[in-house]
Order: structure tokens, then C-alpha cells, then sequence
């Protein structure tokens, strides 16, 4: 090759490969980015965020989007924090904002009650040991794409950094991410009606 340093720096390899973009903050994401996601996937959208409350209040029609997802035979899963948890408690403390986790949480429970009951839409908090690990990183799954936001020192999630990871095969940062979240899944408990 002529000039391999020119080329190894404009083409991706090796670790960065699955890396379709970053973003210093979540909320320097577009919108229309999640619901491409969301209106893209046909097999399992994940949502483990500690809150997930977001999708709710940014992506238009969301609730009817889940719906006809599910119909279609797409599983939804919501992975949330216990509002009245430890981990929970301690977290408002450190982010000291007005929009409280527990509020936050709260929203999207009572939006996914006002869906009622729908085959193929489950949600569960993790489990009290799981939950200083959830509330650390978020991990948003569609098919085989994934958005991930770990959680900075005392910043709310909007204000952590953003991966958008797409698989390109065993044992990537996607399947890393995957693995985690579906670690907490599994030890996840039943949310009281």
C-alpha cells in the first residue's frame, strides 16, 4: 500500500468498527436518529435506560409505534430502576435537578400503564443489587444496532456521551453492551401492579 498511515486514518478498523457515531451529549442526538431506530426494528427493541422516560416525551406517537411493533411480532422490553429504591434516592441526591429519577421513572410507568396491556411489551426494575450498575450505563437496543450512554459523575443522562454501535460480528462492543444489559434483564424483578 502507497500510503497506509493516510488510509488507516479514514477507514475504520479493528475496535472502532461497530462505531457508527458519538456524541459528546444525548441530546445532541436527533430525534428522528431514535425513531429511525425505533421504526426500524422488527425482532427486540430493549430499552434499559435507568428512566427511559425520554422516548415518551421526544418521539411523536410513540406508544402507538410500540403497539403496532409488537403486533408485528417485535419484542419490547423496558428495563427501569425502582422509584423507591436505594440506588434511586441516593442518585436524586447527586444530580440535585427538579426533573427527580423517581419522577422521571414515574413517567414511564404511567405511560406504559395507559398503553394497558400489551402482548409482547414487558417491563421489570432491576434487581436492588443490579441497580447501581443500571443506573451507570444505559444501553438501548434495536435489532442489531445500540445506543449507549454512560453516565457521568453528577450529570443527568441527556448530558453523558452517546455511542451508536451497529454489529459487525462476535464479541464487539455491541455484544459486550447486549451481554450487560441482558445480565440485568435476567435478574430483573416484576414490577407491582
Amino acid at each position: 500500500m502507497i500510503w497506509p498511515k493516510a488510509v488507516r486514518n479514514r477507514i475504520k478498523t479493528g475496535g472502532d468498527l461497530e462505531i457508527v457515531h458519538s456524541y459528546p451529549y444525548r441530546s445532541a442526538c436527533p430525534s428522528t436518529v431514535w425513531a429511525d431506530l425505533v421504526g426500524g426494528a422488527t425482532e427486540d427493541i430493549f430499552l434499559a435506560g435507568y428512566t427511559n422516560y425520554f422516548f415518551w416525551t421526544q418521539l411523536a406517537a410513540f406508544p402507538e409505534t410500540l403497539r403496532r411493533k409488537a403486533d408485528a411480532g417485535c419484542r419490547i422490553r423496558f428495563l427501569l430502576g425502582d422509584p423507591a429504591g436505594e440506588v434511586t434516592r441516593s442518585r436524586e441526591v447527586i444530580e440535585d435537578v427538579a426533573l427527580s429519577v423517581s419522577t422521571r421513572v414515574q413517567m414511564s410507568l404511567e405511560a406504559l400503564d395507559r398503553m394497558g396491556p400489551v402482548a409482547g411489551v414487558e417491563a421489570r426494575y432491576s434487581a436492588p443489587e443490579d441497580a447501581a450498575s443500571h443506573v451507570a450505563l444505559s444501553v438501548f437496543r434495536f435489532d442489531d444496532q445500540a445506543m449507549v450512554t454512560p453516565h457521568l459523575a453528577r450529570l443527568v443522562g441527556h448530558d453523558s456521551p452517546l455511542l451508536h454501535l451497529h454489529r459487525r460480528g462476535e464479541g464487539g462492543m455491541f455484544d459486550r453492551f447486549r451481554d450487560h444489559a441482558e445480565e440485568l434483564w435476567s435478574r430483573g424483578v416484576p414490577i407491582p401492579s
